[in-house]
C-alpha cells in the first residue's frame, strides 16, 4: 500500500504493526531531517501515529506539552500529535494549527483515530473490504491493499454537478473520503464520525464592530502570522506567483516581514486568453525575487492528461490542473520541496465573480423591471473570451432565471451546477436508472448546518463554495494531487483556520464592497503591492480545455481509443452515439461554451479513471514524479 504512494514521500518508508493494526508512512523530509521518522510513538510506546502534512504550531504546542510533563524524543512536528492525544484525548485536533491527514493507534484502548484538517487540504480515504478497514492518502493505496474498485453512479452524478463528489461520497463505490474537520474513531468493532470544526459565520461583536480600516489592519496582522507559521521548515520554501493579488500578497509579506529570500514559480500559456506572464514579470521585478516560469502548450496539456488522472483518481471537468502539475515538476527540479500558494483567498474574502453575480441578482430581484440593475452584469466575467455578458439580451435571460427564488440555499450556484449537470445527458440508460429518484443537489443541501437559512447571502454563498468547489476540487485535483505528483508540499496561508474564523466574523460589506471583491484584503495589502495589482479585477486561473486533445484536426491517439464506441460500450457509463457527436463538435473547434468543454473533459477523464482503476490497465507513463522534462522554462531577472 505505502509503496504505491512513493510520490508523496520519496525519502523513505516506515512501518509499525501491532495486533490488528498496521501503519505505514512514505516520508517527505521537511522538518527534523535527521530524526522524526514515522511512525512515531509516545514515551511508553502505547500511542503511535503516522500523518501526512504539517503541524505549523508544533513549537508552541511542544512547549505547552513539555510544561505538562511530556518528554519528547525528536524535534519533529509529528511527535506533538501523540503527546497532544495523551493530554487532550480526542480533542487533540483542536490544538493543532496545520494541514493534515492523521492515523493514530491507541493500543491500550484498541482505538484507531483518523483525523483530517479543518478545510480538507490533505486527503484521507477509507473503506471496509473483507472485514478490514483500509485507510490511505490516496485511493490507489486502498486498491493495493486489496480493495476492488468500481465507479459509483452517485459519485459520478455529484462530480458532474459540483465538479467533485461531496465528502464522504467519492466516485468509487464503498470508498469514503473523511470530510474536512472530522474524526473517524474505530473502537471495539464500531465506527463513529464526529465533526470538530465547521466553516460557519462567527458571532463576535468585537470583530463585527471594527471599522473597515481596523479590520484591514487585523487581516494584515493575522495573515503575516499565518505566513510566518507556514514558513517553518528545515528546507527552503518557495512560492507560486500568478501575478494576481493573492499570491503576490503572500510573496510580498514573506519579503517584508521575514528573513526568508523566497524563490518564485509561475506558469504561462501561449494563448493570451489564459496567459498572465506580463503581470507575473512585473511582480517579479517589484518584489525582486529569483523566478522561473514553465510555459505550457495545448498539446502538452492533452499529452499529460492521463498522468494527471492517475494522480487525481477522479473525473474532472477542467484541464487546469495539468499546467500546475508541470509547475510542481519545475519546483522539484529546482531543488525545492515546499511552496506557499495564494489558494483560499477568494473563498475567505469573497473573491469570485459568482459572489458578485449573486449580489447583483439579489439587488435586481427587488426591482426586476429595472434595466439599469440588470446592466450591472456587464461588469462581470471580463476575462472570458465567450462571456455570458457579451450579449445583453442573453445575459438578461441567463442571469434572470429563477431571479426571485431568493430562499433557495443554492441561489448563487444553481446556474453553474446546472451547466455542469448537462453531462448527465450523456449517461447510458443503465446509469440513469441507477440515479432514478436521486437529487444530488437536494441531498447535499439537506446536510447544511443549522441556522444556514438565517445567514447573510454572502456567508451562504461562501460556505457552499468552500463545501463543494474548494475542498473537493481546488484543494485536491488542482492542489494536493498535482503538487504531490512531484513530491511537493503546497501550503496555503489564507486557509489558516484562525484567519478564516476572523474573516467569517466580519460584516459582508467589508469583503464585497459594492462590486469590489476582497475589499478588506486589498486594503490590508495596499502598501505591500503596486496600485495596479491592488486594483486589478480577479482573473481566475484557467487553461485550454477540449482544444488540447486535437492536433491538426485529429484527436490524440489515446483519445480516439478511449472515446471509441467499443471502449465506451465496454465501460458502460456514456452513450457512444452522443459522445461521438460531441467529439466531432470539439474536433471542428465549435465547442466554445462551458457545457461542451466540461462534457468532453469530464467524459474523457471518466474513461481514464475506469481504465486505470477499474480495469487495472496501465498507461505508458511514469507514475513517479511528473517532472517538467521537455517543457520550456523561462527565467525572469
Amino acid at each position: 500500500m505505502i509503496r504505491s504512494l512513493h510520490h508523496r514521500g520519496p525519502d523513505g518508508f516506515g512501518f509499525h504493526e501491532s495486533g490488528p493494526v498496521g501503519l505505514a508512512h512514505a516520508r517527505l523530509s521537511i522538518i527534523d531531517l535527521a530524526g522524526g521518522w514515522q511512525p512515531i510513538h509516545n514515551e511508553d510506546r502505547t500511542v503511535w501515529t503516522v500523518f501526512n502534512g504539517e503541524i505549523f504550531n508544533y513549537i508552541e504546542l511542544r512547549a505547552e506539552l513539555e510544561a505538562l510533563g511530556h518528554r519528547f524524543a525528536t524535534n519533529s512536528d509529528t511527535e506533538t500529535i501523540v503527546h497532544a492525544y495523551e493530554e487532550f484525548g480526542l480533542a487533540f485536533v483542536e490544538h493543532l494549527n496545520g494541514q493534515f491527514a492523521i492515523a493514530l493507534w491507541d493500543e491500550p484502548r484498541q482505538r484507531l483515530v483518523l483525523a483530517r484538517d479543518r478545510v480538507g487540504i490533505r486527503p484521507l480515504f477509507y473503506c471496509v473490504d473483507r472485514s478490514q478497514l483500509l485507510f490511505a492518502s490516496e485511493v490507489k493505496a486502498l486498491a493495493a491493499g486489496g480493495a476492488t474498485l468500481a465507479l459509483d453512479p452517485v459519485g459520478l452524478a455529484e462530480a458532474f454537478t459540483f465538479w467533485s463528489a461531496i465528502d464522504p461520497q467519492t466516485t468509487f463505490r464503498n470508498v469514503h473520503s473523511l470530510p474536512p474537520g472530522h474524526l473517524l474513531v474505530c473502537e471495539n468493532g464500531r465506527q463513529s464520525s464526529q465533526s470538530y470544526w465547521q466553516w460557519t459565520p462567527r458571532a463576535d461583536p468585537a470583530i463585527a464592530q471594527l471599522s473597515f480600516e481596523e479590520a484591514a489592519g487585523e487581516v494584515r496582522k493575522r495573515l503575516v502570522d499565518a505566513v510566518r507559521l507556514q514558513l517553518r521548515a528545515d528546507v527552503p520554501v518557495g512560492a507560486y506567483l500568478s501575478g494576481g493579488l493573492d499570491s503576490s500578497g503572500i510573496v510580498s509579506l514573506v519579503r517584508n516581514y521575514t528573513r526568508n529570500r523566497v524563490r518564485t514559480f509561475s506558469v504561462a500559456f501561449d494563448e493570451p486568453e489564459f496567459d498572465e506572464s506580463e503581470s507575473q514579470a512585473a511582480m517579479v521585478r517589484y518584489l525582486n525575487t529569483e523566478h522561473v516560469t514553465v510555459r505550457c502548450s495545448r498539446r502538452q496539456i492533452g499529452e499529460r492528461f492521463p498522468q494527471l488522472i492517475w494522480h487525481t483518481e477522479t473525473p474532472i471537468v477542467r484541464t487546469a490542473p495539468v499546467p500546475l502539475m508541470m509547475l510542481s515538476g519545475l519546483v522539484r527540479e529546482s531543488g525545492y520541496k515546499v511552496v506557499l500558494t495564494g489558494e483560499g483567498a477568494d473563498e475567505v474574502f469573497g473573491g469570485y465573480d459568482i459572489f458578485k453575480e449573486a449580489k447583483i441578482r439579489r439587488f435586481w430581484a427587488r426591482q426586476p423591471e429595472s434595466k439599469w440593475r440588470s446592466a450591472l452584469f456587464g461588469r462581470l466575467y471580463g476575462y472570458l473570451k465567450h462571456s455570458p455578458v457579451g450579449n445583453a439580451q442573453f445575459a438578461s435571460s441567463f442571469f434572470g432565471a429563477a431571479l426571485g427564488d431568493l430562499a433557495n440555499p443554492a441561489y448563487a450556484h444553481g446556474s453553474r451546477w446546472g451547466t455542469t449537470r448537462r453531462i448527465w445527458n450523456f449517461f447510458t440508460p443503465a446509469t440513469r436508472d441507477a440515479l432514478a429518484g436521486r437529487d444530488v443537489e437536494a441531498a447535499m443541501l439537506a446536510t447544511l448546518p443549522a441556522g444556514f437559512a438565517g445567514w447573510d447571502g454572502l456567508a451562504r454563498d461562501q460556505y457552499l463554495e468552500a463545501r463543494t468547489l474548494m475542498s473537493g476540487y481546488l484543494l485536491s485535483s488542482q492542489g494536493d494531487r498535482v503538487a504531490m505528483a512531484n513530491s511537493i508540499e503546497g501550503r496555503v496561508p489564507f486557509l489558516d483556520h484562525e484567519l478564516i474564523e476572523f474573516a467569517n466574523a466580519l460584516p459582508a460589506r467589508y469583503k464585497l464592497r459594492g462590486l469590489e471583491e476582497k475589499a478588506v484584503l486589498r486594503a490590508a495589502l495596499a502598501d505591500a503591492l503596486p496600485p495596479d495589482i491592488i486594483r486589478r479585477t480577479k482573473q481566475p486561473y484557467r487553461a485550454p480545455d477540449s482544444a488540447s486533445f486535437f492536433v491538426d484536426g485529429r484527436p490524440l491517439p489515446y483519445v480516439s481509443e478511449l472515446l471509441s464506441p467499443t471502449a465506451l460500450k465496454r465501460a458502460g457509463h456514456f452513450e457512444p452515439a452522443l459522445v461521438q457527436r460531441l467529439v466531432e463538435k470539439c474536433r471542428q473547434g465549435r465547442a466554445i461554451g462551458f457545457a461542451d468543454n466540461q462534457a468532453f473533459v469530464g467524459i474523457l477523464s471518466t474513461m481514464l479513471v475506469h481504465e486505470m482503476f477499474v480495469e487495472g490497465r496501465e498507461r505508458n507513463f511514469d507514475t513517479a514524479p511528473a517532472a517538467a522534462e521537455g517543457v520550456m522554462i523561462e527565467s525572469v531577472q
